[in-house]
C-alpha cells in the first residue's frame, strides 16, 4: 500500500508529465467546454452529474482527450522508480486518469451550460462562448472565488493538471463540481456580462 508521501511524489511527477504535452491536451480541453444544451438550475445540473448523462457524440468528443491525458501517467511511470512508488498503483493509474478526465468534462459541459444559462436569462440575448468558458472555468477551480473579469485568459493548464493529479491518485471531483454548480446559481448574470464588456482592451484576446 503506498503511503501519503510516496502518492504525493507520484502526483508531482504526474503533474510535471501533464506540462510535458499539455499544448495538445489543453487545446482538445477547450473544444469540448461548450455545448448547445441549457441547464436551468444546480439541482438538474446534479441530477446530470449523478446520472452521468453521455451520449455517443459526447464520448467520441471526449475521447480524445483522454487519449491525450493518459500519456502523462506513462511517462509519470517512467519516473516513479525513483519515488518508490508501488508499481500496482502505477498500473492502474492509466485507467483512473482516464475516468477522471472523462468525469471532468462532462463536470465544467454542465456547469458551463448553467452559466449559458444565467446570462442568457438575465440579458435576454447570447452569451458570449468566451464569457462562458472564463466563468465556468474559474468556478470550478475555486466556486468561493468571484470570477475574475478583468481578462479573458482560461486557466485550461491548472484545469487539465488537476484532472490528472486527482486521477492519479484516485480522488473524485464530485464535490467540487457541486459546489460549482451551486455558486453558478448565485450568479448575477447581468452584471457578469457588464463586467465583461467593461474589462480592458489591453487584456483581450485578439
Amino acid at each position: 500500500m503506498a503511503n501519503r508521501k510516496q502518492l504525493s511524489a507520484y502526483a508531482r511527477t504526474a503533474g510535471a508529465a501533464t506540462l510535458k504535452s499539455r499544448t495538445a491536451l489543453v487545446d482538445a480541453v477547450e473544444r469540448v467546454l461548450l455545448t448547445e444544451d441549457r441547464v436551468t438550475s444546480a439541482a438538474e445540473g446534479k441530477r446530470r452529474l449523478s446520472g452521468q448523462e453521455k451520449g455517443e457524440e459526447l464520448a467520441d468528443k471526449v475521447q480524445r482527450v483522454v487519449a491525450l491525458a493518459t500519456p502523462a501517467v506513462r511517462i509519470a511511470a517512467r519516473g516513479a522508480k525513483f519515488s518508490r512508488v508501488p508499481w500496482a498503483m502505477v498500473a492502474s493509474s492509466s485507467l483512473s486518469v482516464g475516468i477522471a478526465v472523462r468525469t471532468g468534462v462532462r463536470e465544467i459541459q454542465v456547469l458551463s451550460s448553467l452559466v449559458a444559462h444565467r446570462i442568457e436569462h438575465a440579458t435576454g440575448a447570447p452569451a458570449d462562448p468566451r464569457l462562458v468558458e472564463k466563468v465556468a472555468v474559474d468556478l470550478y477551480l475555486d466556486p468561493k472565488r468571484k470570477p475574475d473579469l478583468t481578462n479573458d485568459r482560461l486557466r485550461l493548464v491548472r484545469l487539465t493538471r488537476k484532472w490528472v493529479l486527482l486521477g492519479a491518485v484516485g480522488r473524485s471531483t464530485s464535490k467540487r463540481a457541486d459546489n460549482a454548480l451551486d455558486a453558478a446559481e448565485r450568479l448575477n448574470g447581468g452584471e457578469l456580462a457588464e463586467r465583461w464588456r467593461a474589462r480592458p482592451l489591453a487584456r483581450r484576446s485578439p
